[in-house]
């Protein structure tokens, strides 16, 4: 069987994952660690960001898995927003610089082929372009399903106070020039309370891998018998 598609993304591809909200919709527990077709929400996120070829892949969180082939860093203080969690990841990118960053959080259970659609649309942006995102039928944008590009993303992260903390996304993302493409709900709906988790395992098809990624970790979100 063929492995999975690499797209070569021009100017290279980095990825921050982020995987270190409170998670109050779902009394706390560990969202990325929620299994949906066999897989947990952070293995397939980390699996579409390989599968388009990013390097490096840096996850926004402490670690909740270590046998993923990923980096690992936290805002400080912890749990003061996902604009402080990009700024993070920028930060510890001191020796790469892809011209391109996937943005992604870590609750969507088709991140494989949004990453794809994000992937194979940045060849189609402008050239005064910084970056493209999903948004969902009613053209909402969904700022961490984009690519970015990293100097325009960095010069945005770096005029943030306090690198971020309790940013909204929106303020990190609002000068930047970004290509909405609306898609499907069952593309960007991601998993926010228990009824969207029961909802995403019903839809999922089977998780069969088809390349050495690992064994599923062993630990589990707590959930409710």
């Amino acid at each position: 069987m063929a492995g999975p598609r690499v797209p070569v993304v021009p100017g290279g591809l980095g990825a921050i994952l982020l995987a270190g909200g409170r998670a109050t919709r779902v009394d706390g527990a560990t969202k990325p660690l929620f299994e949906i077709g066999g897989r947990t929400l952070l293995r397939t996120a980390v699996e579409a960001a390989t599968d388009a070829g990013a390097r490096p892949i840096t996850v926004a969180a402490p670690v909740l898995d270590d046998s993923l082939d990923v980096t690992w860093v936290r805002e400080d203080p912890p749990f003061t927003g996902p604009a402080a969690g990009i700024v993070a990841a920028l930060e510890s990118w001191a020796d790469a610089d892809p011209e391109w960053t996937l943005v992604l959080a870590c609750d969507l259970p088709r991140a494989d082929a949004a990453v794809r659609r994000l992937v194979d649309d940045i060849v189609l942006l402008p050239a005064d372009a910084d970056g493209v995102c999903l948004g969902d039928v009613s053209s909402t944008p969904q700022w961490l399903t984009g690519v970015y590009r990293t100097r325009a993303l960095r010069a945005a992260a770096s005029a943030l106070p306090d690198h971020g903390r309790d940013a909204a996304v929106r303020a990190l993302v609002d000068d930047l020039a970004i290509t909405v493409v609306t898609m499907a709900d069952d593309l960007t709906r991601d998993v926010d309370t228990w009824e969207d988790l029961e909802q995403a395992r019903s839809a999922a098809p089977p998780y069969s891998a088809t390349r050495d990624t690992g064994q599923t970790a062993d630990r589990r979100a707590e959930e409710p018998s």
